[in-house]
């Protein structure tokens, strides 16, 4: 084994460093938005509720391509960026197995900065996203076929909590 290499972009920076990390693959488990706006008020209106755009965070591509296609489910969340300025996300950019480990670095990263234009386009702030690109480390689907890859080419907005 070696570690999984991810990296962190800035902001505004297309990132040309890496940096390793461990290679538990389920480290930071992903997959549902926890912010909270209110504690006490519960789970925020609309990450509940599987009609709303707002309960899915998983943003799927094709292969080779950084092209949105969940074009709702990302003008959604950068809604409710918009409405609430305290709320901070992470979008993880994944690739599928397929090419270099540094072709689908690149690959994952430009996916989370098209992601992250969009919801600037809709309102969010640049201060309140972080794109990390992690490649193919991180796979949610394990083989070495379509129905795997077309799982594993995808952003997921990872509300942070408060």
């Amino acid at each position: 084994g070696g570690g999984a290499q991810q990296l962190i972009a800035s902001s505004a920076g297309t990132g040309a460093d890496a940096k390793a990390s461990g290679n538990d693959i389920n480290a930071g488990q992903s997959g549902q938005p926890i912010f909270d706006a209110d504690a006490s008020a519960g789970v925020v209106d609309g990450f509940d509720d599987p009609a709303n755009p707002l309960s899915q965070n998983i943003i799927y591509f094709d292969y080779n391509s950084s092209q949105i296609k969940d074009i709702d489910i990302v003008n959604a969340h950068a809604s409710f960026l918009a409405s609430n300025s305290t709320a901070k996300i992470r979008l993880e950019g994944h690739a599928d197995e397929r090419g270099s480990r540094e072709f689908n670095i690149a690959l994952s990263e430009r996916r989370a900065q098209e992601v992250r234009r969009l919801m600037m386009f809709q309102g969010a702030k640049a201060s309140q996203m972080e794109v990390i690109a992690l490649g193919e480390e991180r796979p949610i689907k394990f083989g070495h076929a379509e129905t795997s890859w077309q799982e594993n080419r995808r952003v997921e907005i990872v509300y942070e909590s408060k």
